[in-house]
């Protein structure tokens, strides 16, 4: 203070200390905002998956993995016109009945599988926090979901049949399938980023190395598999 005026440059640091307190504050605020999950894994898995292992790891898991599961079920179906062979009210039938118990396998699994590999590659996981992590990884498959409603109402069982007149006939419809088709395809890609960040949170990872650890759990099950075709395959 000079003379009843503030020196510039004192006013500089205090207002250099306040801008940083603000900062802190709002930091602090964002760190303690519970995150709803069903929004924040879209574009904060990291912080939504460490956030639902250290409050309930179990929450939702198996519901997730059943549903995950159908619209696995639902997309395999529509891939392999399943339709040609199959009524459709038969293939609702079997994703709404088969779709969630391959869900709760596959994530049983694949939980054991990431969690004995994670270890050799110095991964910190059991298999509870990696479930929580597959499962909460389904959450843009789930609400992608959604879009079979349009695609039901404009196309019917052509969903899953080879040939599909009404949509060769039809610009109209031929562009607002591919859009919507194109909009499951984005959603199922960023699932897939969200998928390696969740493992890689839980396993203390980067999201390239866990890859490496999808990438050994994927040999895990191939080379049993070609080693059976092969003794099996050579005794004929």
């Amino acid at each position: 203070m000079t003379d009843g005026y503030l020196n510039p440059s004192a006013f500089g640091q205090l207002l250099l200390d306040r801008v940083k307190m603000a900062r802190k504050k709002t930091m602090d605020n964002t760190n303690s905002t519970t995150l709803n999950p069903w929004f924040s894994m879209w574009t904060r898995p990291r912080e939504t998956i460490q956030q639902i292992v250290e409050t309930n790891p179990t929450r939702l898991v198996f519901v997730l993995a059943a549903v995950g599961g159908i619209s696995q079920t639902l997309d395999r179906a529509s891939a392999q016109s399943a339709g040609d062979n199959l009524a459709l009210m038969w293939i609702l039938l079997l994703a709404i009945v088969l779709g969630p118990i391959a869900g709760i396998v596959m994530l049983f699994v694949g939980a054991k599988l990431f969690e004995i590999s994670g270890k050799w590659l110095g991964g910190i996981a059991d298999s509870v926090n990696l479930r929580a992590a597959i499962a909460w990884s389904n959450v843009p498959i789930i609400w992608a979901m959604l879009l079979w409603i349009p695609q039901f109402a404009l196309l019917g069982g052509e969903l899953f049949t080879s040939q599909t007149p009404r949509m060769d006939a039809s610009d109209t419809l031929l562009f607002s399938y591919l859009s919507l088709a194109g909009i499951e395809v984005v959603a199922a890609v960023w699932s897939f980023v969200i998928f390696l960040k969740s493992i890689g949170q839980v396993q203390g990872f980067s999201a390239w190395k866990a890859l490496a650890n999808l990438a050994v759990v994927i040999l895990m099950i191939l080379v049993p598999i070609v080693l059976l075709l092969v003794v099996f395959g050579g005794s004929r």
